[in-house]
């Protein structure tokens, strides 16, 4: 009797954690890309929060476009006839709110329909998103042609509505350029510290200290009150406003990446793969950029995403004291500023800027968490 040859038999379930599966009798094995995809749709949360950030990002791109449609004037023009008898601001037009509520208590309703256990009925939250979204259309037709101002106005008569979508141009033009200004620097600095050690690890780790030992906030407010004297600083290269916002910024932040990086960087060099090119003779930058660089992407990728809101809140706050975006330009934390003294005659001023904040923050937040679980499923589960 002969001997067949030994069989691998793996179930469903083991096949589908593998990232492996079975097709007419054989296994047809995923790549990276598809497994990441795999795991990330599963998570309803994520996708959600995607969708609203890509809804953001099109609303700042087109904001005039947006306006010119609603109406609304641009964010800096000033209407005195907005204001009432004793010259205080208006509240948004009658009905002109309807439209927000019912796609913000759609997007309640659709989030509880996804994280409760419906069985097959999976097709239930789209359809409440959905729904709601075709009302607010409805009710936005209806009220919005007679509505003056659908978030009110400010204490100067301008547009709230205008100034929040303007101000999401600043939030997102600073969240990500200064997180791509911050990676590049942590990422090639982590690279060059970890791969070389020695006199050039020491010499970066104890910047990285150094840089760690300045308090942002206070950093920022003294390079705004240095550089608004005269033409500024650097030969009138940095003056308050978002040059200021993105350098300070920056120029702390890359420091946190750069530590991550290093500490990898540390255990990879050690590996078969980067001695074998070490062997064949690849030089220094090839082995950290060609070999040692792809094996990061991943916590890379996870810190950038997580980097933003942080970094959203941080010129909000630099706004919020004085030391960020300068009037009159439209920034969230700048108009939380100006509300904070009006607040109880003019709530509008202060709501409306704080919940994109909060949306906008949330977003992020949750699409991290999202992405970190569905590039690292292995410390997602531990």
């Amino acid at each position: 009797m002969s001997v067949g040859a030994p069989k691998l038999l793996i179930g469903a379930e083991s096949a589908a954690q593998a990232g492996i599966e079975p097709v007419a009798g054989e296994i047809a094995a995923r790549s990276p890309l598809q497994l990441f995809w795999r795991r990330l749709r599963t998570d309803r949360v994520a996708l959600v929060s995607l969708g609203v950030i890509v809804l953001l990002a099109l609303a700042a791109i087109f904001a005039p476009v947006i306006g010119d449609l609603v109406g609304a004037p641009g964010p800096d023009v000033q209407n005195t006839g907005a204001l009432d008898q004793f010259g205080t601001p208006t509240g948004p037009s009658p009905g002109a709110l309807a439209p927000f509520i019912v796609v913000a208590v759609g997007g309640v309703l659709a989030l509880l329909a996804a994280l409760l256990p419906w069985g097959h009925r999976r097709r239930a939250p789209l359809a409440i998103g959905v729904g709601a979204l075709i009302l607010a259309i409805v009710l936005a037709a209806i009220g919005w042609p007679g509505a003056k101002h659908l978030f009110g106005v400010d204490p100067l008569g301008r547009d709230v509505f205008a100034r929040v979508l303007y101000g999401a141009r600043v939030s997102l033009l600073v969240a990500f350029v200064a997180t791509g200004i911050s990676m590049i620097v942590g990422v090639v600095l982590g690279l060059v510290a970890g791969y070389f050690r020695g006199a050039v690890d020491m010499g970066i780790s104890r910047l990285i200290d150094v840089l760690l030992a300045f308090p942002i906030l206070l950093l920022a407010l003294g390079v705004a009150s240095a550089c608004s004297l005269g033409h500024g600083c650097l030969g009138g290269v940095l003056k308050p406003g978002l040059i200021v916002v993105i350098f300070v910024i920056a120029f702390v932040n890359w420091t946190y990446i750069a530590r991550i990086v290093r500490g990898q960087v540390l255990s990879l060099r050690k590996e078969e793969f980067v001695e074998a090119a070490r062997s064949l003779g690849a030089s220094n930058s090839r082995i950290i950029f060609k070999e040692i660089l792809p094996n990061l992407v991943t916590p890379i990728i996870v810190y950038a995403t997580l980097l933003i809101p942080q970094n959203i809140l941080f010129e909000a706050a630099l706004s919020f004291l004085g030391a960020g975006v300068q009037p009159p330009t439209a920034s969230w934390g700048a108009m939380l500023a100006d509300a904070t003294s009006i607040f109880n005659s003019a709530w509008w001023y202060m709501i409306f800027p704080g919940v994109a904040l909060l949306v906008t923050v949330l977003a992020f937040n949750l699409v991290g968490d999202g992405l970190q679980d569905a590039l690292q499923p292995k410390s997602a589960s531990n």
